[in-house]
């Protein structure tokens, strides 16, 4: 399949920029080399997935762009409708069709759920899948932390659930989730006050990013900076409720439940996309 063979190629490309230190360029032909092609084919599927050449997306990597993306993009939630804000990027902004638990259910654990999983190549490395007759429901990366540890961290949350090994049903939403131009609904399992932080997470739009201050704010609870934070970490649909585009008010990338080189990676693949799609 063309486009898990493109998922792949790009991973293996960002894996290799990721790793270099001192933040020296590498080049176009050390690049395309480490994957297997020839420059002029990596430059043009590197350019068709992330919208900007190799050169010009090391750029986004480095260490400072959150600060530049705070100073520039910085997108305060209770602005953000009137603003026309929420849906302007493409990749991500797809997934608004939401639905919620309810707090009873939530507490039973998944009692009386399916869920269904499957693994998936993404540009972000191996991710894993879970949805419900209604949706996605988890989505995890496994860069970081192993495939085993990123199952058991999504599945221990619903832990009276039926697990069911099923990525031909997930296929679909997976393609959706990686940069279709179709949407996949989700299915929200939390907590209230979780589900209402991840409801902020969803206003927030591809290329720009927030704090968790502003989003204790848009809540009505400016007070609960901690609480929000926490909240955030437990998103268990990663990057569909942006919980990446979340930063600190220094500009520092805080923490991401499935490594920080995974968050560095999205947003500047988000941040690419949405310079070169002219903003």
């Amino acid at each position: 399949m063309e486009e898990s063979y493109h998922y792949t190629l790009i991973r293996r490309a960002l894996d290799v920029i990721d790793a270099q230190s001192g933040g020296t360029a590498i080049s176009l032909e050390q690049l395309a080399a480490a994957v297997g092609l020839s420059p002029s084919h990596f430059q043009r599927v590197f350019t068709q997935w992330v919208g900007v050449s190799p050169k010009r997306y090391q750029q986004y990597l480095q260490i400072d762009h959150a600060r530049t993306l705070l100073q520039t993009r910085h997108t305060t939630l209770d602005t953000a409708h009137a603003l026309g804000l929420s849906g302007s990027g493409r990749l991500h902004d797809l997934f608004v069709t939401w639905e919620a638990m309810t707090p009873g259910e939530f507490a039973r654990g998944g009692n009386g759920l399916t869920i269904r999983h499957g693994w998936f190549e993404s540009p972000f490395g191996p991710a894993l899948i879970m949805g419900t007759e209604r949706g996605i429901c988890g989505l995890a990366f496994a860069a970081e932390t192993g495939q085993q540890e990123a199952f058991d961290d999504l599945a221990n949350r619903w832990p009276d659930s039926a697990m069911i090994e099923d990525p031909d049903y997930l296929a679909p939403w997976a393609h959706a989730a990686f940069g279709a131009e179709t949407s996949a609904p989700l299915h929200l399992i939390g907590a209230p006050f979780q589900i209402k932080v991840w409801e902020a997470l969803l206003a927030i739009p591809s290329g720009h990013v927030t704090t968790y201050s502003d989003i204790a704010a848009a809540i009505g609870n400016p007070k609960a900076v901690r609480a929000v934070g926490t909240a955030v970490g437990r998103n268990p649909v990663s990057l569909l409720i942006p919980c990446h585009r979340a930063l600190r008010k220094s500009g520092a990338l805080g923490g991401y439940h499935w490594g920080l080189p995974v968050k560095r990676a999205i947003l500047a693949f988000e941040a690419a996309r949405f310079d070169a799609q002219g903003g």
